[in-house]
């Protein structure tokens, strides 16, 4: 199987909401790098809703989608993180959670009437943000005297490399992003410039 070199995701966070028989359904949907990440997004939406009934969410990460979880928060089980997470998934998205608060209205929707407002809440807040393809990165170690910075930048800008730290003194220190696509002719270009050092990070 050739190697990704991009995956769909989102970068801006987005909001909705869905009303069925007196309950109110909120979707939170955001970009996460990592749990923690989600952790601290799931903490925020939690205390501006410190009211709500139910907090149920579902989050895809990793280049391969292989991290994954899907939570419904004292619903019945497979009501609630399960749809949500299925339309995280009809889009093929990850490195992003879905958050959906309930203010509960006083009827009971029963299972049938939960998937469907889990699962449509989810889909309207997807709605209202772009996807946006990505291009998968590996992360390398650039070190080199400081005479060289400008034909480094120059490679690194026209790759579409990013760069995630740098630490520049007469000796340079890059941490840098480079994109799959591109790996073999940017550290051809760097070999060529003989006094960069590249190491793989991870």
């Amino acid at each position: 199987m050739a190697e990704k070199t991009h995956y769909s995701s989102i970068d801006k966070s987005g909001e909705a909401q869905f009303a069925d028989r007196g309950s109110k359904f909120i979707g939170y949907a955001f970009p996460v790098e990592t749990t923690d990440d989600f952790k601290r997004e799931l903490d925020k939406i939690k205390k501006l809703h410190p009211k709500a009934s139910h907090f149920c969410f579902a989050y895809r990460m990793g280049i391969d989608n292989n991290l994954f979880r899907a939570a419904d928060d004292g619903e019945p089980s497979g009501s609630a993180g399960k749809p949500i997470l299925g339309q995280i998934d009809s889009r093929e998205l990850t490195n992003m959670g879905i958050v959906v608060v309930r203010y509960f209205g006083g009827s009971l929707l029963g299972v049938p009437g939960l998937i469907n407002a889990y699962k449509n809440t989810a889909s309207l807040v997807l709605q209202t943000i772009p996807v946006v393809q990505k291009q998968v990165e590996k992360n390398y170690l650039l070190q080199f005297d400081y005479t060289l910075i400008n034909e480094v930048m120059q490679i690194l800008k026209q790759c579409a490399c990013s760069i995630q730290k740098q630490e520049i003194q007469l000796f340079c220190l890059f941490t840098v992003g480079i994109p799959v696509s591109r790996l073999e002719e940017v550290l051809y270009r760097f070999k060529d410039l003989h006094q960069v050092e590249v190491k793989p990070l991870g």
